[in-house]
């Protein structure tokens, strides 16, 4: 899977920890080779986010993400799980 990433995705990317930065590479890598590995808790959103689909990171962490194209995924937002769906 190719990936591109928002400009809102990229801002909100610079203001994680390091720790949380580190993290989400990892997903996104494990997402590239095998984007419903078990990990990831790939998922379909609902509600607002409806169209979306989203990956788990760690803990309370997400990143959202629709797909451009059957192998194009642009990642649009991250944050914990509060942030993300208030």
């Amino acid at each position: 899977m190719n990936v591109r990433y928002h400009k809102s995705f990229q801002k909100q990317v610079m203001k994680l920890q390091p720790a949380q930065i580190k993290r989400l590479k990892e997903a996104i890598k494990q997402f590239q080779a095998e984007p419903n590995h078990t990990e990831l808790y790939n998922h379909a959103l609902t509600g607002g986010w409806a169209g979306y689909r989203s990956i788990a990171f760690g803990g309370d962490w997400r990143a959202h993400y629709i797909l451009e194209s059957e192998d194009v995924a642009v990642f649009v937002a991250v944050g914990t799980h509060g942030q993300l769906y208030k």
